[in-house]
């Protein structure tokens, strides 16, 4: 069995995140294809903040802006925008539509959307959306007035808790009409959000088959974030850890350990850098290499634990990336076009660390199109700080 170490594991997930030292110049592939390929190479870039998912996606896509991540998104339709991991909202690749949709609607259906409404009912209100949303843009109110036209007024009971108010019945078929591919999010219209079809996106579009697409999908965690124990990929997609022991030994994959501990990548995709990891990035909130990657005891060593996880959850603080490891936190504070950016490493940064820094703050006030200014500060660790 190969045993490889933690450096060479983080110097291949840099270089397939585009995370490298190198991975800002200039390459060959057009931007606005290129903002595709990033996100569906990275299995979706959370987008519950829009800021963090343009400045996610930018900082992999040489020359990128948010303008950029947006026209792929609302104009060129390479990219969607749906609910994709752990059911949360993400940036999906548009091609990779049919393999999402397939593989989502294979997952074991989540406990709390089995108590609201029947499995009659579920399918009436997913048929009921993807007829009002075929050629329409629809706020939830427009598409709460369609569902319950379609389907009666049980669907727009309002009986499911939502901050201070009350969602409508059918919003508990809500994931499952957006894992069979009958809705995705549209442009806002002004300060309301709005829902779509997904074909829209994708002429012809329907969904994988659900082995199929499973297995695809596990290749591609892998290949992303690899290597990985089923533990691991469960966590990410919020299943099961037997079922996702039971689908990794339904298909072809390779063991190897990472520093003794057992992990699986994709068969025949077993070759590993001899290189050490390189690189300084300042990763925004949820970002797919620190929300993805594990151990996670590895990629956030000592004090980046305590500062920059949330009760052992990532993503809940933008990052400082430095050789592949969680190497303090950041945070940027926009007025008109100025964006300050603060950064508080845990450990005292060489002169070329320093300068790569710089540079990253450079390239973040690119993306979001404005004019950044960089303040190092200390970090205080704890979990108060």
């Amino acid at each position: 069995m190969t045993d490889v170490s933690w450096a060479q594991v983080c110097a291949r997930r840099l270089e397939r995140h585009a995370l490298t030292a190198g991975s800002t110049e200039a390459g060959s592939e057009p931007a606005a294809d290129a903002v595709a390929a990033v996100v569906s190479v990275m299995c979706g870039a959370h987008a519950q903040v829009a800021a963090a998912a343009e400045l996610s996606v930018g900082l992999r896509v040489p020359g990128a802006t948010r303008t950029l991540v947006r026209q792929a998104v609302w104009t060129d339709r390479t990219v969607v925008k749906s609910r994709g991991p752990r059911g949360t909202v993400h940036l999906l690749a548009a091609a990779d539509l049919p393999m999402w949709t397939g593989a989502l609607s294979a997952l074991p259906i989540p406990a709390h959307e089995k108590n609201l409404l029947t499995t009659e009912q579920t399918a009436q209100v997913i048929g009921a959306i993807a007829d009002a949303l075929a050629e329409a843009e629809l706020t939830t109110a427009e598409l709460t007035e369609q569902v319950v036209a379609r389907t009666g007024p049980w669907a727009g009971e309002r009986v499911i808790d939502a901050f201070q108010d009350k969602w409508p019945r059918w919003i508990a078929a809500m994931g499952a009409a957006t894992r069979s591919g009958a809705i995705c999010f549209g442009p806002n219209r002004a300060r309301a959000t709005t829902y779509t079809s997904p074909a829209r996106w994708l002429p012809g579009f329907a969904p994988m088959d659900g082995p199929a697409a499973l297995a695809d999908l596990v290749r591609r965690y892998l290949y992303s974030y690899g290597p990985a124990t089923p533990a691991q990929f469960a966590r990410w997609l919020a299943v099961p850890a037997p079922w996702a022991v039971k689908l990794f030994e339904s298909l072809d994959l390779a063991a190897v350990t990472v520093a003794g501990t057992r992990a699986w990548v994709a068969a025949g995709d077993t070759d590993f850098p001899d290189d050490r990891p390189t690189g300084l990035r300042l990763l925004p909130y949820f970002d797919a290499y620190t929300v993805g990657c594990h151990p996670r005891e590895l990629l956030f060593p000592g004090a980046a634990a305590e500062r920059a996880l949330a009760r052992g959850q990532a993503g809940n603080f933008p990052v400082l990336l430095v050789d592949g490891t969680v190497a303090g936190v950041w945070h940027h504070r926009r007025s008109g076009r100025t964006i300050q950016v603060t950064v508080e490493p845990l450990r005292a940064l060489g002169a070329g660390q320093r300068e790569a820094l710089e540079e990253q703050v450079e390239r973040v006030g690119q993306i979001l199109e404005g004019t950044p200014s960089l303040t190092i500060g200390t970090v205080a660790v704890g979990p108060h700080a």
